[in-house]
């Protein structure tokens, strides 16, 4: 299966998604497309067990949201889910009977991070893994679910730390904050992947589904607050100072491929304006 950001290869019981979307695999419409496309397709088919998804570009594996096209990816994602929401995408994501995997190299914020969280592991290359939660920089709340998870995995104090700071975590102290499950040698990370996958494909999927269903029960914010969380990001976003920070953001090269490798020093420097 190959659609326009995304590489699909299939080995037995397990997809491996790998995202392709130039010039920094932002969030936007086709992407939305093409995730919903796939989630679709794999829930569809009883035979895969486990979807892996990672990145074709070894500095971002998902940016973040397009924020010039947020009505248009929004209405991708209601093909999923009936809703204009990223969160809900997300939150689908969380409770499919899939198994999903996020293997992470290079950059992963805002919904990127949201998107990441969504996924039931998190493994990430120690070198090259950076993570960031940056929307409160604008003066808004992170829209796609990142409040809810943060908070049940990292506590409360870390994780307004990760929210209201909006800067760039490393892979060592996301593994230490329980951002992600464990950080690995980049050379040692996609063979580690594939080899879990495996491994949790080679068990009956009644027993995926029913450890989901019970750990969900516990962890998983339901899905009316995840709604809540998009709405105020909908709101919020289009409230004049954060048009305004955005705006600034901008014209120092947010949204653009080298501007962003530093994407938190960026936001520093907007907040001394």
């Amino acid at each position: 299966m190959v659609v326009e950001t995304l590489t699909v290869r299939t080995e037995g019981s397990v997809l491996f998604a790998e995202i392709a979307a130039p010039p920094m695999n932002l969030l936007g419409p086709e992407l939305v497309r093409d995730l919903v496309s796939l989630i679709q397709r794999a829930e569809a088919d009883d035979s895969f067990q486990v979807l892996v998804f990672s990145s074709a570009d070894p500095d971002y594996f998902i940016s973040h949201v397009d924020l010039t096209r947020v009505a248009e990816y929004r209405a991708e994602a209601a093909e999923l889910t009936g809703e204009a929401s990223i969160a809900l995408l997300f939150h689908h994501l969380s409770a499919s009977r899939l198994v999903t995997i996020a293997q992470i190299e290079g950059r992963v914020r805002g919904a990127g991070s949201e998107f990441v969280l969504a996924c039931d592991m998190r493994f990430a290359a120690r070198e090259t893994a950076i993570f960031a939660q940056f929307e409160p920089a604008f003066g808004v709340l992170p829209g796609g679910g990142a409040a809810q998870h943060l908070t049940r995995l990292m506590g409360r104090g870390r994780a307004l730390e990760v929210m209201l700071s909006a800067e760039d975590y490393d892979a060592e102290l996301a593994e230490r904050y329980g951002w992600i499950n464990r950080a690995l040698p980049a050379d040692e990370l996609g063979e580690f992947v594939r080899s879990l996958a495996h491994r949790i494909a080679g068990f009956p999927a009644t027993g995926h589904s029913a450890v989901k269903d019970r750990v969900n029960g516990i962890a998983l914010a339901p899905a009316e607050d995840f709604r809540r969380d998009s709405d105020l990001f909908g709101e919020g976003v289009l409230h004049p100072e954060a048009q305004s920070r955005i705006g600034a953001a901008m014209k120092r090269g947010l949204q653009t491929r080298d501007a962003e490798m530093a994407l938190g020093r960026m936001l520093g420097d907007l907040a001394d304006r």
